[in-house]
């Protein structure tokens, strides 16, 4: 079933959201102008990626498969998927696919249709009730998405996310079937106008400038000071692949990039770093306080080539760095309702409000079973 044609009002102009003065200000900060981080934080994940087809075609993506290629994960893969994280210990279960995957993709729509569903959201919310009902608490990044899309899909998530990536318009992203900053932007907007705790981040070496990297920040920035939805924001080097001829940006633009993100993001929006792409013992002075998640028992499907490190080896890192190490939910403590925050943190609105996590969301938090008390040994 393919979806309506875009509207003005789901785009956001990157142009509007940043004023030229702050990315000035912005690209004049060094790692020397932030400390480093108190702890260290990361979520146990299992990562379940539902379909390997997507309607971009970014030259630095190795995890979309053309049509013909593409593959749909069956309903018993993702139970099975999802009892090997719960009884890891996992608390998340991380879903994602390519944008509007049964829009180009005439096979992965016939096979959804077979299987009972109109569209592949239809399918991801019932994987996030499979997810649930183990035990795990659904994070999706399902791409660009409708504030109506979103507002249905955070019945059953935690949190969600997507990667803005750059606010600039980069041969990367070019095509017939382009990725465009203003919808990626209209996504984080929607995520903000019905009330999703959410992930987003900047990609570093897709051919951006500097002064680009700062504008998609201090954008991120704007998006997160009118909604107060903005989580964590992810810094990513891009890395070598066989699709890829882009080079990974070395330590001093990573330094400098996640410095940035320090300075332009308020103290209770996380920077996040992912360990298994990043110079992660290089950066760790610059503000970094986040290390995403990491799987025990998935590979990192987006990036097949680079694993996982080990729990242990995060732990070695946090005490090389002199900080304590904490692994936390998918949904970063100060969303969470007021009865599960851990110690003095700074609840994101009041309650009354605005709610950020749905019913089925905070009955597994309340839930005196394994994994409810699981959830509340980590707030």
């Amino acid at each position: 079933m393919s979806r309506a044609p875009e509207t003005d009002d789901e785009r956001v102009d990157p142009d509007a959201l940043v004023d030229a003065d702050a990315v000035d200000d912005l690209l004049a900060v060094t790692p020397a102008d932030v400390d480093p981080a108190p702890e260290l934080t990361f979520a146990r994940n299992v990562f379940l990626p539902l379909t390997t087809a997507c309607r971009y075609t970014c030259t630095y993506c190795t995890f979309y498969d053309v049509p013909g290629e593409a593959t749909l994960m069956p309903p018993e893969a993702i139970r099975e998927q999802l009892h090997f994280g719960a009884e890891a210990g996992c608390t998340e279960a991380l879903f994602t696919f390519g944008d509007a995957p049964d829009e180009r993709y005439t096979a992965v729509h016939d096979q959804l249709d077979d299987w009972g569903y109109e569209t592949v959201l239809d399918y991801l919310y019932d994987a996030c009730e499979m997810a649930l009902d183990v035990g795990l608490l659904p994070h999706s990044n399902p791409g660009d998405l409708r504030a109506d899309e979103l507002d249905r899909l955070a019945e059953v998530n935690a949190s969600m996310g997507v990667m803005l990536e750059t606010t600039a318009d980069v041969d990367a992203h070019a095509g017939a079937r382009r990725k465009t900053p203003e919808r990626r932007l209209g996504t984080i907007r929607a995520a903000g106008e019905v009330a999703v705790p959410f992930t987003t981040g900047i990609l570093v070496g897709i051919g951006e400038s500097r002064r680009d990297r700062a504008e998609s920040l201090l954008a991120i920035r704007e998006l997160h000071d009118r909604y107060d939805h903005v989580q964590e924001v992810i810094v990513q080097p891009v890395v070598p692949n066989e699709r890829s001829d882009f080079d990974r940006p070395g330590v001093p633009t990573m330094r400098e990039t996640v410095a940035m993100a320090r300075v332009a993001l308020p103290p209770e929006v996380s920077v996040q770093v992912p360990p298994n792409l990043a110079p992660t013992r290089d950066l760790l002075d610059c503000g970094v306080d986040d290390l995403g998640g990491v799987s025990p028992v998935t590979d990192d499907y987006i990036n097949p080539d680079y694993a996982w490190p080990a729990v242990e080896e995060l732990s070695a890192l946090a005490a090389e760095a002199g900080v304590p190490l904490r692994e936390r939910l998918p949904t970063h403590d100060r969303y969470l309702p007021a009865a599960y925050r851990r110690g003095a943190v700074t609840p994101a609105e009041s309650e009354v409000d605005r709610e950020w996590l749905r019913p089925a969301i905070r009955e597994a938090l309340r839930a005196d079973d394994d994994a409810g008390r699981r959830y509340r040994a980590l707030q």
